[in-house]
C-alpha cells in the first residue's frame, strides 16, 4: 500500500514554502552536465501522465524529464482510459495508485484533478486544468530567476484572466515579485485566487494590481507576459477576440516597459494575435528558454515528490 499522505501539486501555492528551493535545484541540475550520467532518482519508478487535452510541451517535457531521471514515463491519452466514463475518477485513482509511483493529469475541469488527488495514494501533479497551471508557473519563476529580471521592475501580464495568470500571480507573490495584470473588462481573473495571492504577497512585502489598461500594467515592467486570447476549449467563443482590441503585445506597447525587459509566453503563440513577430522573435524574448525550463522545473518537482531523500542529497552535495 502506497503512502496515503503523498504530496499533491494542484496549484503553485501548494509548494509555497519551498518553491524557491525547487527552482534553485532545477537551475543547478540544468547546468550540471555530469549529474544525470549517474544520478537516477526515479530508477525503478513508473510515472503516469493522463491527457484530456492535446499537448506538445507538457507531454514531451514530462516524458523526457522522467527518462532523464531514470524513470519509466507512461502516457495515457483520454481515449486509452475509462476515466469518468464507465469508471469514476475516484476508482481510476485507486487503481492507478497500485501500478504507478506518481500521476500527472492535464484536464479541463479543476474539480477533476482535485478528485484524482483526493483518492490517489501516490503524488499527483496538476499538468494543467482550467483554473491552475502550476508546472508552467514553476518554469516561469525559474526563467525570471535565471534572468535576474525583477531587480528593477515588476512582472506585467497583458491578456486573459486565465489559469496561467492565476499561477503567475500566486508564484510572483511567493517569490516576492510585484505584479500588475491587465485584462479586458469581463475577463478578469478568479477573485478567490487573487485574494489567496494577496494574502501571500502581504506576508512577503510584494504587491498585486489589476487594471483594464495594458499601458498601465506594462509601464516600468521588467517582465512582459502574454498568452493566447482564446484558450483550448474556447474556440466556439468567436466574439471573445473582439474584447482584446488594444491588448496585443507589439513594439508600441513594449516601449512603455524597461528597456531590458524580458518577454515571456507559455506557448503555443498565435503570431499576429496576442503578440507580433517583432516582439516574439526579439532579443528580449526568452520564450524558448522558458519552454525548456518546463522540463527542468518538473524534474525538480518529480524528484522532490517521489524521492525526497535523493532530492535533498543532490541539493546538499552539488
Amino acid at each position: 500500500m502506497k503512502d496515503t499522505e503523498a504530496p499533491k501539486l494542484l496549484a503553485i501555492d501548494d509548494v509555497d514554502e519551498n518553491l524557491r528551493e525547487l527552482i534553485d535545484w532545477a537551475i543547478r541540475i540544468k547546468n550540471d552536465d555530469e549529474a544525470l550520467f549517474d544520478f537516477k532518482p526515479l530508477d525503478g519508478m513508473s510515472i503516469g501522465s493522463i491527457y484530456e487535452k492535446p499537448s506538445t510541451r507538457t507531454r514531451v517535457s514530462f516524458e523526457v524529464g522522467v527518462a532523464r531521471l531514470g524513470g519509466n514515463p507512461l502516457t495515457l491519452l483520454a481515449g486509452d482510459l475509462q476515466l469518468g466514463k464507465s469508471e469514476t475518477i475516484a476508482d481510476t485513482a485507486s487503481v492507478l495508485s497500485r501500478y504507478l509511483d506518481c500521476l500527472t493529469y492535464r484536464c479541463f475541469g479543476h474539480n477533476n484533478v482535485e478528485e484524482l488527488a483526493k483518492h490517489a495514494s501516490v503524488p499527483v501533479i496538476n499538468a494543467l486544468s482550467d483554473t491552475h497551471h502550476p508546472c508552467q508557473a514553476a518554469a516561469d519563476m525559474m526563467t525570471i530567476v535565471e534572468n535576474d529580471a525583477c531587480k528593477n521592475g515588476h512582472v506585467a501580464w497583458v491578456g486573459d484572466g486565465n489559469n496561467v495568470l492565476h499561477d503567475l500571480v500566486l508564484g510572483s507573490a511567493i517569490m516576492g515579485y510585484d505584479i500588475k495584470y491587465a485584462t479586458p473588462k469581463g475577463f478578469e481573473p478568479n477573485e478567490s485566487v487573487i485574494e489567496r495571492a494577496k494574502s501571500i504577497a502581504d506576508s512577503n512585502g510584494s504587491s498585486i494590481m489589476g487594471t483594464n489598461d495594458p499601458i498601465e500594467a506594462i509601464s516600468g515592467a521588467s517582465v512582459i507576459y502574454t498568452d493566447v486570447f482564446v484558450s483550448m476549449g474556447e474556440e466556439h467563443l468567436g466574439e471573445k477576440m473582439d474584447a482584446f482590441d488594444g491588448f496585443q503585445v507589439n513594439d508600441e506597447l513594449v516601449s512603455h516597459a524597461n528597456q531590458d525587459f524580458i518577454f515571456m509566453h507559455c506557448l503555443p503563440a498565435h503570431r499576429g494575435d496576442e503578440v507580433t513577430d517583432s516582439v516574439l522573435d526579439s532579443s528580449n524574448s526568452v520564450v524558448w528558454n522558458q519552454a525548456e525550463n518546463r522540463m527542468w522545473a518538473q524534474m525538480s518537482i518529480l524528484t522532490n515528490f517521489c524521492n525526497e531523500d535523493a532530492w535533498q542529497t543532490y541539493w546538499e552535495l552539488r
